[in-house]
């Protein structure tokens, strides 16, 4: 899959609350999103315009 070379943080941040995710803490510029569904999940997303491809991908993955 080809992943889109222009997203930001906020819309990734945006994006996952959609999906069940909340803001849990805040350290800097990476924000560490919580979701309770199917179990306790953490992701953490800097907030970055645009994130890195790589950093994208491992986010995703």
């Amino acid at each position: 899959m080809k992943l889109p070379r222009d997203l930001s943080g906020k819309y990734l941040i945006k994006s996952a609350e959609k999906l069940g995710y909340s803001i849990t803490r805040q350290s800097g510029s990476h924000i560490r999103l919580t979701t309770q569904q199917k179990g306790e999940h953490h992701i953490t997303i800097p907030n970055h315009d645009p994130l890195k491809i790589g950093t994208l991908s491992a986010i995703y993955w």
